[in-house]
């Protein structure tokens, strides 16, 4: 407001006020972030594609006033190597798309997103559960669970629920409490889906103990260790999953060594269904960073299913933004 707008104001006190509104509120906030990651990858043939993943997001935050903000994301899963969308069964806001409120309670959102299992165990693997050639967890973690069974155009979703409900709890002396579930339970549906994971992170430690049941009554067990002791970090993780009749049992283990700016990997992992190895993965990889967001990588593996065995490799490229 001018100042001479105040002397034709006549009640001060509203001038005042309304001069003080602006600042009364945080202005709303809107962030386009992402990681694009792009490389050439060897099983069987030689490929050029995504190896990590890349993502387009969507966020934004608005202070409601007295502690609250009202938030929301939509994120973009795409093929770099020729703009398509990840994959035609997936929605076009596949990594996530949700709307709620975050105060002194922790955060609470609905739409679709990661499960509280998934949206945690990241920390307990090299590789961050997110890396097609190297990662042990990547073939082994929740073997038998989808954790939405319907979760894309009728196919199953590994990872993310739709229709859900999230609740992210604030740290209390480094624990927090993670839950995901859904009001609707279809006909078809056995039981409504409900996920916890109970972490405790420090700077030297990270430790995760968590369960979900999804909606056709199959569980999801984890529990996984991670210890930082500067140049290197090590990790576990344990996971149990149970679908019908069937079970499966898989172990990861893993290995980051610091060296300047470059970061060695070194991952091991098995899963057995019933008692019978389904899967061996050994990994081994380094990263290099060039700038701020942008990280070269080489990654290398051996994979097991079953009788027959396979040697991977691949190079990328990933800059986040």
């Amino acid at each position: 407001m001018h100042p001479t707008s105040l002397l034709r104001c006549g009640a001060l006190p509203l001038c005042a006020a309304l001069l003080a509104a602006p600042t009364a509120f945080a202005a709303p906030s809107l962030t386009i972030s992402g990681m694009l990651d792009l490389g050439v990858y060897k099983n069987e043939e030689w490929k050029l594609g995504t190896i990590q993943r890349s993502n387009v997001a969507i966020s934004g935050s608005e202070d409601l006033g007295g502690g609250m903000t009202a938030t929301f994301k939509l994120s973009h899963r795409l093929n770099l190597e020729d703009g398509s969308q990840e994959s035609a069964s997936k929605p076009f806001w596949h990594g996530e798309s949700t709307v709620g409120l975050k105060g002194a309670f922790g955060s609470v959102q609905a739409g679709r997103r990661l499960d509280a299992v998934n949206s945690q165990d990241w920390q307990f693997d090299p590789w961050g559960n997110f890396d097609r050639v190297a990662s042990p967890a990547w073939d082994t973690w929740h073997y038998l669970y989808p954790s939405d069974p319907t979760g894309n155009s009728g196919s199953a979703e590994y990872g993310r629920l739709n229709k859900g409900l999230f609740y992210d709890s604030p740290s209390l002396d480094g624990f927090t409490v993670h839950l995901s579930t859904s009001p609707e339970k279809a006909t078809a549906d056995k039981a409504r889906p409900l996920g916890v994971s109970l972490n405790h992170n420090t700077e030297r430690t990270a430790f995760m103990l968590a369960r979900s049941r999804n909606s056709a009554d199959a569980t999801d067990t984890f529990a996984g260790a991670r210890l930082n002791l500067a140049p290197v970090a090590v990790m576990v993780a344990y996971n149990v999953t149970e679908s019908g009749a069937s079970k499966a049992k898989s172990l990861t283990t893993g290995l980051e060594y610091s060296l300047g700016a470059t970061t060695l990997k070194a991952g091991w992992g098995e899963v057995k269904v019933d008692e019978v190895r389904a899967a061996r993965v050994v990994g081994a990889g380094v990263s290099y960073p060039l700038h701020t967001r942008t990280t070269v990588y080489g990654d290398a593996s051996r994979k097991t299913f079953g009788a027959t065995s396979t040697t991977l490799y691949g190079l990328g490229i990933t800059h986040s933004f």
